[in-house]
């Protein structure tokens, strides 16, 4: 009788254990807090922008290059990657431009309850994986011939120099949709209506490679300095975006693993996300001025949730709030109780 009691009372333990989901805490730097203030089942999370971003939240990205040679570095489309030269074409008269960028990076920090060699990063390079972060981006796999920077002029700056994205056997690759919500797709026939010449979609689509890093690619002397914790890697889930049909050039989350250096029985992981938004973008605020029931859809407002056009819990909320949520999922399934 007493063991059948014990028995259910452990289980019982078990579940609320899996159930706790993990809640998120502002702070300065993630990777500069020490591993003892880090609460159990919390994220330390920071998306604050360096003194030269604009707008509250967007720094350019040679600002970044800059300050944050290192996150330029990892959390760049590629190493090296620079702000693209594209056509642009006006009134008949073809040019070409430098396509001027502003990033929004955040990250996090959060332990895991299991030995990072014990955590088979594999299996999360999946499709489901994906979905059940974010069920309202709709997912499809394509193959590697698919691949649009391959195909489409205006994006083949995005294109690996090293490597061609998909090709490789244990990466898999998909093309995403997300229907903006709201009030977006209404506003945005406006726009269209008014300017003749815009044709804003009301959705965002895009194409994205997730991979785990084999070890014999990793950068484990920069993976350690970006993570501020000195302890070889165990493993390293990438999501590089590289084709979006608007407002952005590139995204990429890293998920670094890593052992807890004092608690052989804890993972400590790091989660890294950068989107590169087009800077012309942010600047279409005048044209928008002109119009009273456009003037809360400033682009920059929109983007870090701050116009009352956002909504909902993904990237019509605007980029803080949906980093937050995507990052809370992801540690929720990393951190399942099996």
């Amino acid at each position: 009788m007493h063991r059948s009691v014990f028995s259910l009372a452990l289980l019982l333990g078990a579940l609320a254990a899996q159930a706790e989901p993990y809640r998120i805490v502002e702070v300065a730097s993630p990777s500069a807090l020490p591993l003892g203030d880090l609460a159990h089942r919390t994220i330390a999370f920071s998306d604050r922008p360096l003194p030269e971003a604009a707008d509250g939240g967007l720094v350019r990205f040679e600002d970044w290059a800059r300050t944050s040679p290192l996150q330029k570095k990892l959390l760049s489309l590629y190493e090296g990657y620079e702000e693209p030269t594209i056509s642009v074409t006006a009134h008949g008269v073809t040019k070409r431009h430098k396509e001027k960028l502003h990033l929004y990076v955040a990250q996090a920090r959060f332990l895991i309850d299991k030995p990072a060699a014990s955590i088979a990063l594999g299996r999360y390079a999946s499709l489901s994986f994906i979905e059940s972060v974010d069920p309202t981006i709709k997912h499809e796999r394509i193959a590697a011939g698919d691949v649009l920077p391959l195909k489409d002029p205006q994006s083949a700056h995005n294109q690996h120099p090293q490597r061609r994205w998909c090709a490789e056997t244990e990466v898999i690759c998909f093309k995403s949709r997300y229907q903006l919500e709201g009030k977006f797709p209404t506003v945005i026939r406006l726009i269209n209506k008014i300017d003749e010449g815009s044709r804003i979609a009301d959705f965002l689509e895009f194409q994205s490679e997730l991979r785990v890093l084999r070890q014999p690619d990793l950068d484990q002397a920069s993976l350690a300095q970006l993570t501020g914790i000195k302890a070889t890697a165990a493993g390293v889930l990438e999501q590089s975006i590289y084709y979006v049909n608007q407002m952005m050039q590139f995204g990429k989350l890293l998920a670094v693993l890593q052992p807890h250096p004092g608690k052989p029985d804890k993972t400590v992981a790091s989660m890294f996300l950068a989107l590169a938004i087009e800077t012309d973008v942010l600047e279409l605020k005048k044209d928008f001025e002109r119009y009273p029931v456009l003037r809360n859809l400033v682009p920059a407002q929109v983007l870090l949730g701050k116009s009352t056009f956002n909504t909902g819990s993904s990237l019509s909320a605007g980029l803080p709030l949906f980093t937050r949520n995507r990052v809370t999922a992801i540690a929720n399934v990393l951190g399942e109780v099996k």
